[in-house]
């Protein structure tokens, strides 16, 4: 009985190397290009495959399915699946930048269909493809065995054009992927023709030649960072964006990023509409066919085209980033490489196959002029030839003598014996001695073309030329400059909104135009749905990209920016500030206005309840961390009433401190000085023992007007010229008469053209009124009404609106 021997074997030493193998079955034999043709061994084989059977681009299409079946039966053992879905990439005009494969039938598109069965279509080689192949007679590559051992194939094709870096590839091995983008062939065979004349060029050269990625489905690449990455390190992050134009109240997308599945772009879309992510979209459709691509969304009326297309490229594919890596086959090895040796290596191979090919063209040419030497022997020795045959007892003894007679070889003696007797005519003769020449001429100018690295390096630029001048086009995508980052204010549309803020606490945002304009004694609409115990204490114009300062009774500074704000129906309550910004304990907003911009010839005035006035640089409010800033040191009781914004470039600028009382003190705004943050500022107004200060205005011209309103809807206008200018810390004079009729003072405001006046109730109702429907009178009167009240019903707050927002919409 055999003994059975056991072998100790280390289990982790096993499994290490097992996977090792595995893996690098993967890397080189199915996952990874080759550098040299730009191909993974399944594209190869297939073109191979194509090749043998003369499946040529000027010969007949033949079914998918014999293809498939010759490459699964002699080269590639795997699925017939995964070799026709190769043969059907390398069919799409939108997946290769130049395809391999004249696909006849259906093969699928941009959409994601599915191509038809193999059984349906029909192939063929592209002309470009015939470049690859040209070559592979002729000795130039080597041919190892297939599969099974009982067929050879080639390991490389000798490609005449760096098809890796026309074409890209991407593959994903045992731990790395390779995801090489494709360029423009006209671009990248200039750089080949100028790395061959200047092989010491650095990359930045090589960077003015070739652009940049160039997709099959064109598009928009943002920036040159991630072109220049991956052309220095052979890794690199490329944005694409989709190609677009605007028509009227349309956005048309003509060109998608590269890989991007057009209906599943459109599903996403339709999605975030639905979800209201994105607003301002109307409808939506494929326009697609023939000509070409045509995507068309339809905009709202008041949608502001570019903010919806932003949101487009942050939220759907329309907007996508190629990650580079540079990761070939070089030598049966994975190697990372730059855009300077993907093109060093191509061209050093492509210098390997052509020495190979003179080589064999050499070798042929010499062996034909050997036969022709001895067949010229013959022609000039015809008689003589004749007659030492027909003595010849046999073929061999034939053979002899002529190698004895004329020293002909084994290999010419046999070649004159095989030499039919039409050759031997005149005529003949003749073309026998001119061949003989011909040859002799060839065999020379390939030994001089091997002796000559100038000349294989010509003949090798001849080619390369030859290809860009015949399948050379035109860049198909745009590499934009400046790099454009979509920021968070790219996506929000610009427009005119009301701030509203209540006594409590509760902050929201409301177009500005769901307010119509009404007529003076009007009712209001309801602008805030508050409870009974909260009303809006602060209300503002401001568009969405400002930003928002908050004065608070406490004398600190907030910064919020306008969208930050939710935005609600005109009666929804709002969102409490507290969570928006960081308000400590007892404290609440008194003022806030909008910012466009932290200019320091710009100032901030600030009055408290006390009459004391601050003025401070805008700038120095530009940044303001959460938990907020001091923006003036407050007195015992005291709280801030007003803020306001002045422009040091108007001249003649008065402020206007407005009393509960009805007093007001006009002092020019020169003689308060400028100081600065959490300093207590200046007296602006004494104030007697009953009174307050409850607003403060600035005013620039003798034409403004001033506008007071009162708590129990009255109000007027007065010309500036009636209040003369007093010195800071006075008492002030008659701005209205107060009484049981109006009752007190809520704000007086600065008037100075075609602007609407809107006040907030307490019941949280807003009117509109035209500041023109108010006719100018005196400072000692009461005013006009301008809304009707309820019995338990005050004005709480007004302001000045300038009209910017048509009523229509």
């Amino acid at each position: 009985m055999e003994q059975k021997r056991i072998i100790n074997i280390n289990i982790e030493d096993e499994m290490r190397q097992s996977y090792l193998d595995y893996a690098m079955s993967v890397i080189i034999g199915r996952a990874l290009p080759e550098v040299k043709d730009g191909l993974k061994p399944v594209h190869r084989r297939i073109l191979f495959a194509m090749n043998e059977i003369g499946n040529d681009f000027n010969k007949s299409y033949k079914k998918s399915a014999r293809i498939v079946g010759d490459v699964i039966g002699k080269y590639h053992p795997h699925g017939d699946v995964a070799v026709y879905d190769s043969i059907v990439r390398m069919a799409q005009d939108f997946s290769l930048r130049y395809p391999l494969v004249n696909g006849q039938g259906n093969f699928g598109s941009i959409d994601g269909d599915p191509p038809a069965a193999m059984r349906y279509t029909e192939i063929k080689m592209t002309k470009l493809t015939s470049f690859l192949l040209d070559d592979i007679g002729y000795e130039t590559v080597d041919f190892t065995p297939n599969y099974d051992g009982s067929l050879k194939e080639p390991s490389v094709l000798p490609a005449k054009f760096p098809n890796l870096l026309i074409n890209g590839s991407s593959g994903i091995a045992v731990g790395m992927s390779s995801n090489i983008p494709p360029h423009n062939l006209v671009e990248s065979i200039d750089a080949t023709l100028y790395f061959m004349d200047n092989r010491d060029c650095g990359i930045d050269e090589l960077k003015s030649l070739i652009k940049g990625p160039d997709f099959p489905t064109g598009g928009i690449i943002y920036g040159y960072s991630g072109i220049n990455n991956y052309f220095n390190t052979g890794r690199g992050l490329v944005k694409v964006r989709a190609r677009h134009h605007f028509e009227k109240s349309k956005i048309v997308i003509t060109e998608i990023p590269y890989q991007v599945n057009k209906s599943k772009i459109l599903e996403r879309i339709a999605e975030l509409v639905k979800e209201k992510k994105i607003e301002g979209i109307s409808d939506l459709r494929d326009e697609s066919d023939r000509e070409g691509l045509r995507v068309v969304i339809e905009l709202k009326r008041d949608a502001n085209e570019t903010v919806v297309m932003n949101n487009l490229f942050k939220h759907t594919q329309l907007e996508e980033t190629f990650g580079v890596i540079f990761l070939a086959i070089v030598n049966n090895q994975p190697k990372i490489l730059n855009i300077k040796d993907m093109i060093s290596l191509f061209v050093d191979f492509r210098k390997e196959v052509v020495i190979k090919r003179t080589i064999f063209e050499l070798k042929k040419a010499e062996a034909r002029l050997h036969i022709l030497e001895a067949l010229k022997i013959v022609v000039q020795n015809i008689d003589e030839v004749i007659d030492l045959i027909k003595a010849s007892k046999s073929p061999a003894a034939a053979k002899e003598g002529l190698m004895e007679r004329f020293g002909f070889s084994d290999i010419q003696a046999r070649a004159v014996l095989d030499l039919k007797l039409e050759k031997l005519t005149n005529l003949e003769r003749d073309r026998i001695v001119k061949e003989y020449e011909e040859v002799l001429k060839k065999v020379e100018k390939l030994k001089e073309l091997l002796g000559s690295e100038k000349l294989i390096k010509d003949v090798i630029k001849k080619e390369l030329m030859l290809i860009r001048d015949k399948f050379g086009d035109k860049r198909k995508t745009e590499i934009v400059k400046e790099e454009n980052e979509v920021t968070i204010t790219d996506l929000i549309h610009n427009e005119a909104m009301i701030v509203m803020l209540t006594e409590n606490g509760y902050i929201k945002r409301t177009k500005l135009a769901t307010f119509k304009a009404q007529n003076r004694g009007g009712k209001g609409q309801t602008g805030i749905k508050s409870k009974k115990e909260d009303f809006v204490a602060n209300s503002f114009c401001a568009n969405t990209l400002d930003a928002i300062l908050f004065i608070t009774n406490l004398g600190n500074a907030y910064k919020l920016n306008v969208y930050n704000i939710p935005e609600t129906l005109k009666t929804s309550k709002g969102k409490p500030i507290i969570n928006l910004i960081g308000l400590k304990e007892n404290e609440s907003v008194s003022s806030v206005f909008p910012i466009r911009d932290f200019d320091k010839n710009y100032s901030v005035f600030i009055a408290t309840k006390k009459g004391q006035i601050i003025k401070i640089s805008l700038d120095r409010f530009a940044n303001i961390r959460k938990n907020g800033l001091i923006a003036i040191k407050l007195k015992a009781d005291d709280e801030v009433i007003s803020t306001r914004i002045t422009d040091s470039a108007v001249q003649n600028q008065l402020a206007v401190i407005a009393t509960r009382t009805g007093k007001s003190l006009c002092a020019d705004i020169d003689s308060f000085r400028t100081l600065g943050r959490g300093t207590m500022g200046v007296r602006g107004i004494k104030l007697s023992e009953d009174d307050f200060v409850v607003s403060m205005d600035l005013l620039s011209s003798e034409n403004d007007y001033l506008i007071a309103i009162t708590e129990k809807g009255y109000g007027k206008k007065t010309k500036m010229t009636e209040f003369r200018k007093q010195s800071r810390g006075g008492k002030g004079i008659i701005a209205v008469k107060t009484g049981q009729r109006n009752g007190h003072v809520v704000s007086v405001l600065k008037a100075s053209g075609d602007n609407d006046i809107i006040l907030i109730t307490s019941n949280g109702k807003i009117i509109r009124i035209n500041e023109s429907r108010l006719r100018s009178i005196g400072r000692n009167t009461m005013g006009v009404k301008l809304v009707d009240l309820h019995e338990d019903e005050r004005v709480v707050s007004a302001m000045v609106s300038v009209n910017d927002v048509n009523d229509d919409m």
